[in-house]
């Protein structure tokens, strides 16, 4: 549990008097949390089918069928949402931020709402900030999957009219990194690390000293290949697909994004079926199995390499890692750089809970988006 930021520990007793909610949008899923203090009291995830999100043209339009579906299931838990100490949602795709806590303002929700990249966590803020406005209390994001805290250098490619994007699992990545840092008694802040979120994307970041200098853009497609992610293509054999005449620019994106990676390899985005699949001796599926994790061992590599060598431990967290496979895999061919922990889940709703807790506590400062 995240429970350091710049060397302050949480009072947990403390904590107790503060609830929070937290509202976790994403693309076939709502899921919500409420914290009191730092243990969860009600939890809820509710799946949306293809038919139901097919019925609005735009993620935008999504908003107030979100909204209304959160505050139906508090009430049917009995909550009370005017018991509300303060609300956290997941962050959207804003423009390139610091990590930390921001209060939800003006400018962030009219960015949220005219930004051209389309994702459902885009709801999260907008979704907080009515629940609170409604309960007098503040409405807060943390942590979005655009914070971009990377090297100068780290932002160049090789054509002068193209810039890598920081886009990653952030919110759970520095999460992950703080709950270590606090497991061994250290600071995040004083740390080298290199973590690992494998999801339905894959993102490998380089943490130094309480700051992502370099990471994948795994909204892209970019870096390891991973369950819906293409991973890093050859780039002559790109552009010989794209100017074929077979496909269009929709189906050549949905092949990096959405159809990518084990899905293009196997018909199949489902991990643990794949895995048991590779275990009973399917060739397709061991095949598959193994270009993942020796993506994911590639970029840790790299981002090893960009700390210097000076790494403190290698963490690999996300839904894959519940995979004993697939760690120990990661774990024999990188135990040589750094010691290799787990930290199986996404973890979100607890993350951004407790953001939303170090700021009511006071341990934490909120940032203002401009």
């Amino acid at each position: 549990m995240d429970t350091k930021t710049s060397n302050t520990t949480l009072d947990y007793e403390a904590l107790a008097r503060y609830t929070v909610l937290a509202v976790n949008t994403g693309s076939t899923s709502t899921k919500i949390a409420v914290y009191q203090g730092a243990k969860p009291a009600v939890e809820i995830s509710i799946a949306h089918s293809t038919e139901e999100i097919s019925r609005f043209a735009s993620v935008p339009e999504q908003y107030e069928w979100r909204k209304d579906v959160i505050l139906h299931a508090l009430k049917e838990k009995g909550f009370d949402i005017n018991t509300l100490s303060a609300v956290i949602g997941r962050g959207g795709l804003l423009h390139p931020i610091e990590s930390g806590v921001y209060e939800v303002n003006e400018q962030m929700l009219h960015d949220l709402r005219t930004t051209p990249q389309q994702h459902a966590s885009n709801l999260g803020a907008m979704i907080a900030s009515e629940i609170a406005a409604v309960c007098n209390i503040k409405a807060y994001i943390a942590d979005p999957v655009v914070v971009d805290e990377r090297d100068y250098v780290a932002r160049f490619t090789g054509i002068k009219e193209i810039e890598s994007h920081s886009i990653f699992h952030a919110l759970n990545q520095k999460a992950t990194a703080r709950r270590y840092a606090d497991d061994i008694g250290r600071c995040y802040e004083d740390m080298n690390l290199v973590v690992a979120h494998m999801g339905g994307g894959i993102s490998v970041a380089a943490h130094r000293k309480g700051r992502v200098i370099d990471c994948n853009n795994a909204l892209d497609g970019d870096g390891p290949i991973a369950p819906e992610r293409a991973g890093t293509i050859p780039a002559g054999a790109l552009v010989d697909l794209c100017f074929s005449g077979k496909y269009s620019h929709k189906e050549v994106r949905s092949m990096l994004v959405g159809k990518g990676g084990l899905v293009s390899l196997t018909g199949s985005n489902a991990v643990k079926g794949l895995v048991e699949q590779a275990e009973a001796g399917n060739k397709e599926a061991d095949d598959a199995i193994n270009a993942m994790i020796y993506g994911v061992v590639k970029y840790i590599g790299q981002m090893a390499a960009v700390l210097r060598g000076e790494v403190d431990a290698i963490l690999l967290t996300g839904g894959i890692a519940y995979s004993k496979r697939i760690t120990n895999a990661i774990r024999d061919y990188c135990q040589f750089i750094a010691p290799v922990e787990i930290y199986a889940g996404e973890n979100e709703l607890e993350a951004l809970a407790m953001n939303a807790l170090r700021v009511l506590h006071g341990s934490t400062q909120v940032k203002t988006y401009q």
